[in-house]
This record gives C-alpha cells, sequence and structure tokens, in this order.
C-alpha cells in the first residue's frame, strides 16, 4: 500500500527536501543515496522542492510489499518551440542503494552500480485541465521494480516489458513498454556507487513486436521522430489511437524490415512458457534422460549457467554488433556492463576459461532426439528467433517462468556452445542447447510460417521433422501452468 503527500519529509524528520541548496543541518537528516538523488531532481526542478510523492507506507525493508521507497512527481513544462508537450515526471527512489547500511542493498564500493544501479523515471502527458499528476505510473514502476527485485535482473537501455495490458488499466492500445535513457536526468555519483535513470516508454503492440524482431534502440529512434508517438522527450501519450506505422506506413518497410534484414533481431532471449522432453531414452530412465517437465525434484541449473542465461535476458535488446551472451563476471565501469569489442562472430565463450566450462557435479549429455514446448506467445517467437538471430550468426534462449530450465537456439557460427554440428542436441543438465545448419534454418522457417499470424490456427499445433529427430509443439497456457511443468 501507498499513500500519496508532499515530500517534505522522506524520513522521520520534517525539513525541506534537500539538494544542492539544502542547509547542511537538514541535508545531515537524509539519507546519503537519497540526498544525492534529491540533488539532481533539484537541478532539473529549482522551483518544485517539494513535488506530490507516492510513498510506501510500509518500506520494503521493513516487510512491505514495495520496492521503491518513493516515486516523486513533477511538473515539466516541457519546449513548445521543440514540439515537446507540457507533461508529468515521475522519478523513483529504492532501486538504486539510498541507505548505504545493507538494509536494502549490499555495499559493494563507490565505484560500481549503487544497488541495481538505477532508477525509473516515467513522463506522462498532461491532460488539459488536469491539476494533479496520476498516480497509477507509481504503482506500474512499483511492478517493474517487484519484477528486478524478485529475479535480480536489472534492465537496459533498449529493453522491452511486455505487458499485455492497457498501463493504466483504461482501454488505451498502449499495453507495452520500451526503456530508455532519460533524456534530462543525467547520472548521479552517490556515496554507495553510481545510478542512472531509466525512462519507461509506452508503446502499442505493434511497436513492441517490431522492437523484438529489429531492436529497441531502433524502435525509440523512430519514436523521436514522431511528435505524437513521444517525440524527443519520448513522452507517453495514453490517448494516442494510432501506432507510428499507421501514422507513417513507410516507416515498417523502409526502416525496419531494411533493418532486420541488414541487422537481425538483437532480442537475445526471452522469459517464457516452455519445457523439452529428451526422446533419445524411455522416460522411466530418469537419471540420464529424464523429462525436464516431469517429475517432483527437477534438475536445476548451475550457478553458473544460471548467472549467465540471466546475464542474456538482463540485456535483453543491445547493440546489434555485440556479442550478445557477455562474460558471466562482466567489468562494470559507471554501473554499467562493457563487453567486449565487437565481433563479427557471436560467441557464448567468456573472457575467463573458466567461465563456461560446466559444473563438474552436472554432466553434458548428447541426446538424440528432443521434443520442445512452447505456449502461443513464445511459439510466435521462433520464426524471430530463426531469422533473425540464427540466419546472423547469433543464438537466443527460452529461460523458462515455471521452471529452472532453458533452452538455447544456436547456429553453426556461435563459439564455445556445448551443441555442435556432430552432436546438435546437448543438455547441461536441465540447459538444452540446439544446434541448428543454415539450411535446416531455411527448411523450419518454411514449415513454421503459420506461426507468424497465431490467431490463424487452432491449439494444440504440432510440426515435426523426423529425420532430424525433433518435434516442436505450440500449447495451450494451461500446460504449463500445471504442476508437472
Amino acid at each position: 500500500m501507498a499513500e500519496l503527500r508532499p515530500s517534505v519529509a522522506p524520513g522521520p524528520a520534517a525539513p525541506p527536501a534537500p539538494g544542492p541548496s539544502a542547509p547542511p543541518a537538514f541535508a545531515s537528516l537524509f539519507p546519503p543515496g537519497l540526498h544525492a538523488i534529491y540533488g539532481e531532481c533539484r537541478r532539473l526542478y529549482p522551483d518544485q522542492p517539494n513535488p506530490l510523492q507516492v510513498t510506501a507506507i510500509v518500506k520494503y525493508w521493513l516487510g512491505g510489499p514495495d520496492p521503491l521507497d518513493y516515486v516523486s512527481m513533477y511538473r515539466n513544462m516541457g519546449s513548445p518551440s521543440a514540439n515537446i508537450p507540457e507533461h508529468w515526471h515521475y522519478i523513483s527512489f529504492g532501486l538504486s542503494d539510498l541507505y548505504g547500511d545493507s538494509r536494502v542493498h549490499e555495499f559493494t564500493g563507490t565505484d560500481g552500480p549503487s544497488g541495481f544501479g538505477f532508477e525509473l523515471t516515467f513522463r506522462l502527458k498532461r491532460e488539459t485541465g488536469e491539476s494533479a499528476p496520476p498516480t497509477w505510473p507509481a504503482e506500474l514502476m512499483q511492478g517493474l521494480a517487484r519484477y528486478v527485485f524478485q529475479s535480480e535482473n536489472t534492465f537496459c537501455s533498449g529493453d522491452h516489458v511486455s505487458w499485455h495490458s492497457p498501463l493504466d488499466n483504461s482501454e488505451s492500445r498502449i499495453q507495452h513498454m520500451l526503456l530508455t535513457e532519460d533524456p534530462q536526468m543525467q547520472p548521479v555519483q552517490t556515496p554507495f556507487g553510481v545510478v542512472t535513470f531509466l525512462q519507461i516508454v509506452g508503446v502499442c503492440t505493434e511497436e513492441l513486436h517490431s522492437a523484438q524482431q529489429w531492436n529497441g534502440q531502433g524502435i525509440l529512434e523512430l519514436l523521436r521522430t514522431v511528435p505524437v508517438a513521444g517525440g524527443p522527450w519520448l513522452i507517453t501519450d495514453m490517448r494516442r489511437g494510432e501506432t507510428i506505422f499507421e501514422i507513417d506506413p513507410h516507416l515498417q518497410q523502409e526502416r525496419v524490415d531494411k533493418g532486420i534484414e541488414t541487422d537481425g533481431s538483437n532480442l537475445s532471449g526471452v522469459s517464457a512458457k516452455c519445457a523439452w522432453d529428451d526422446l533419445s531414452r524411455p522416460p522411466e530412465d530418469d537419471e540420464d534422460s529424464r523429462s525436464i517437465c516431469v517429475g517432483t525434484q527437477p534438475r536445476r541449473l548451475s550457478g553458473k549457467d544460471t548467472e549467465q542465461i540471466r546475464e542474456t535476458l538482463r540485456r535483453g535488446l543491445e547493440i546489434n554488433s555485440k556479442p550478445v551472451l557477455p562474460p558471466i563476471n562482466p567489468q562494470r565501469q559507471n554501473g554499467l556492463t562493457h563487453d567486449r569489442p565487437p565481433s563479427r562472430k557471436d560467441s557464448l565463450e567468456s573472457d575467463s576459461s573458466t567461465a563456461i566450462i560446466p559444473h563438474e557435479l552436472i554432466r553434458t549429455r548428447q541426446l538424440e532426439s528432443v521434443h520442445l514446448k512452447f505456449n502461443q506467445e513464445s511459439g510466435a517467437l521462433i520464426p524471430l528467433c530463426l531469422r533473425g538471430r540464427l540466419l546472423h550468426g547469433r543464438h537466443f534462449t527460452y529461460k523458462s517462468i515455471t521452471g529452472d530450465m532453458a533452452i538455447t537456439f544456436v547456429s553453426t557460427g556461435v563459439e564455445g556452445a556445448f551443441a555442435t554440428e556432430e552432436h546438435p542436441y546437448a543438455a547441461h543438465g536441465p540447459w538444452l542447447q540446439i544446434l541448428l545448419t543454415e539450411e535446416f534454418v531455411e527448411k523450419m522457417l518454411e514449415d513454421l510460417e503459420e506461426l507468424t499470424s497465431p490467431e490463424e490456427f487452432k491449439l494444440p499445433k504440432e510440426y515435426s521433422w523426423p529425420e532430424k529427430k525433433l518435434k516442436v509443439s505450440i500449447l495451450p497456457d494451461v500446460v504449463f501452468d500445471s504442476p508437472l511443468h
């Protein structure tokens, strides 16, 4: 639960909100991380020292459900000359380390990220006659924060969030989100590390799909060029009734389709409803070839595997030429992950020679035949995986949201995979890798063409390639909600 109040006191005392001009006696009453972020807010909004604020009644570190201690809401006048409308600007407090005493985040030093290394922001177009900011964006931000805290997956600029519901619970077409750098908020150096500001951008379903098929940064750039769809500051208008492709039909063919053809897709993995079975041996041979989705005590991913897959999903959409599965322990500077130099070959290898060596207690198994299972939403991404990733020498990972398992498709151009052309199906515990040749990818794309229009077929749907000993099933969601999965 949360309450709305002026931000006169984020702590037990009630002095003015701190900032560059706050008296030292007042500033000392505020937690240092909180004080540093307030300073950036005061730089941007010097005339709004006490904005309205949504406050968690019971703080997360006291057992409350809301990870964000506060969400401040400012009135931004925009810039009419630059076609930037007046809007409400929401800023979160809590994904970074506000206190420095380990009540929420472990202190790792001043040079790295503070907490998760970022706070969320959101810009909502102000409606005519609106005198106070709507509070629903604060709950939206709390929902994203809960995901980050529970999964330990952080966000990066260009990432997308499939929400599948109007962000404000209305009838709006704005039902998903992209994330980008806030155009005004500058990174802050706090006593507990660096904090950057990631802005939520509301998008339509068609725009989300284009971000998945191409890349988030490309779609964000297109949104910046269409004033009613976001404009330079990517302001969300919940009343927007048209996608950027309906506003300007040339964008799809001239920008998105050409981008996919040239760059492929930068969506490197998704959390999904999926499962896989080893059809190589009888299912009762539990020790060696047990079905991953059957049994009461499934094997668990090793810590190294989990971290590598988590890093793939955390990065989401990345710059085109960079590797997609980064090192297990990537070097971090200023709270951001820095990759190795761009390479023409995608790679599963790490800078550390031991980073991808299978856990000594988990044997990598070569499988003769496998059965892949996806729900309809996940199955619709298979053509993207094949056309946008594998045909460009990359890989794609499905990480199950209903169990501790994963499926990674790899092309012959990917280095470091434990699936090989000689043994294209290989499992490391519950992590399955499938290596597909370019010829087989082209064949699968022909056979799976209808997955691009999922509304046109009924579930369940099965595809089989007997000569490759591979079967793919598209199943209803309820199958994956079963305790057996």
